[in-house]
């Protein structure tokens, strides 16, 4: 019913930057927010951006400043720009979005999770 699907994922050095991109499709009535969460080796997953329908952003203090969350509605998809890259960014991505749907005449409200991309920046 509903498929996400993330890119944007590299090997870059230090000082670089990279867009991650996550796209929805599906039986979409509206996304109520959508979000990029980070988890390291060994360490717990953690919210990197958000952004609400209005516009609304917040960003985790060790990326401001370099990381700038956006969407585009026409295409169901939310970016995250990330410049400025230092090691300790180095982490699988995940997408999150909030969705409600509507499917064989019912509405349904869920929360989705993309698969995950890999960023790994070098020293």
């Amino acid at each position: 019913q509903v498929h996400l699907v993330e890119s944007g994922g590299d090997l870059v050095q230090a000082g670089g930057s990279l867009r991650l991109s996550c796209a929805v499709s599906g039986s979409i009535f509206s996304i109520n927010a959508m979000g990029w969460y980070r988890q390291a080796p060994g360490k717990q997953r953690e919210m990197v951006a958000g952004i609400t329908s209005g516009g609304t952003t917040n960003y985790a203090d060790a990326v401001k400043g370099r990381f700038t969350i956006s969407r585009d509605n026409a295409k169901n998809t939310v970016y995250l720009q990330m410049n400025s890259l230092k090691p300790e960014d180095t982490a699988v991505y995940y997408c999150n979005l909030e969705i409600i749907t509507y499917y064989s005449g019912r509405y349904s409200a869920g929360d989705y999770w993309g698969q995950g991309t890999q960023v790994t920046v070098s020293s």
